[in-house]
């Protein structure tokens, strides 16, 4: 019965189709093939942070601030522990896993947790919703300095990537420019977002599907998939799954041990536990647009997506059932 109410949604059917058909027809959607992907997905990366800006709710930040407790664990859990364990990761496994795999992971480590399904799957939970959204908006705010930063630091002390300078120039240019731009004007545009608000869900996700298959046709494209790529896949799966449950249970266990009420409990499961691929994926795409490895780079955290989907929906009715506590 559970699997039946599991959220394989069209959004990830799409991504899955978007990977069938580059592996199909690669050269249509590679980097100056008939498409031009290169050009419109740095246009839609920049759109698409436009629209994150005009509707980012910064006033979210001023009404939820007065439960610290619950910002200083879901922002220490997204910005120390989690890169400190894709940064462990990327030591111990660096050299078994494939050409830019193992720097994916610590992208995925690297990422904001992701305001959509952390705020929604709190208010499932009967968790702190006003908590949550502090906090995820704070990260994702967070994240459009800090992620770069991380990843072109690790990038660039393992000879990968482009320098450093580039990189954080680069994004200021496609991603942090395009949201303060946006920010400026959510006074004039903030409520047409808000009364639109499938059509801009529409654009962002769309964005996603596009930059997943060009990277896909241009790594399929570069002879970086091959026959054992499939075991790669599986190890991504088993990782993101394992490392969604470290993440969850050490959570658990320290809201216990700090002695959370139970709605703040919930929020900082939900919110420390979650990664943003909407902010993930163009920002990758900025950094690593003509690497290609991109395909690997950008696999774990499409696969933690939908790991956390699945696992939150569950952990979130549970707690809604009031069957278990955080």
């Amino acid at each position: 019965m559970i699997l039946r109410r599991l959220p394989f949604d069209a959004f990830l059917l799409a991504i899955g189709a978007a990977i069938a058909l580059a592996t199909l027809a690669p050269a249509i959607g590679a980097r100056n093939g008939p498409l031009h992907l290169d050009l419109a997905t740095g246009a839609a990366i920049s759109l698409v942070f436009f629209l994150h800006g005009a509707a980012l709710p910064l006033e979210a930040l001023a009404s939820g601030v007065r439960a610290l407790r619950v910002h200083l664990l879901v922002q220490g859990t997204t910005w120390i522990l989690f890169p400190a364990l894709g940064a462990l990761l990327l030591a111990l496994a660096g050299n078994a896993l494939p050409v830019g795999l193992a720097l994916g992971f610590f992208l995925l480590c690297a990422v904001s947790s992701t305001i959509s399904s952390s705020v929604a799957m709190t208010a499932i939970a009967g968790g702190n919703v006003a908590a949550a959204l502090f906090n995820a908006t704070l990260s994702g705010v967070l994240g459009v300095v800090l992620t770069p930063l991380y990843v072109g630091l690790v990038a660039h002390s393992s000879g990968g990537g482009n320098s450093l300078a580039g990189a954080m120039g680069a994004v200021a240019l496609r991603v942090l420019l395009p949201l303060a731009i946006g920010q400026l004007a959510r006074p004039l545009l903030g409520a047409l977002l808000i009364r639109h608000r499938t059509l801009v869900a529409y654009v962002d996700r769309g964005s996603i599907v596009l930059i997943v298959y060009g990277a896909f046709c241009d790594s399929i494209l570069a002879g970086a998939w091959t026959r054992g790529s499939l075991t790669a896949v599986m190890t991504v799966a088993l990782l993101a799954i394992a490392l969604f449950a470290l993440v969850t249970l050490l959570l658990q266990r320290a809201t216990r041990l700090l002695g959370f009420e139970r709605g703040d409990a919930i929020a900082v499961v939900f919110c420390g536990s979650q990664k943003s691929l909407a902010n993930g994926l163009p920002i990758a795409r900025v950094m690593f647009g003509s690497s290609p490895a991109l395909g690997f780079i950008v696999l774990p955290l499409i696969i933690y997506h939908q790991v956390q989907l699945m696992f939150g929906a569950v952990l979130a009715r549970r707690h809604a059932r009031g069957s278990n506590r955080p």
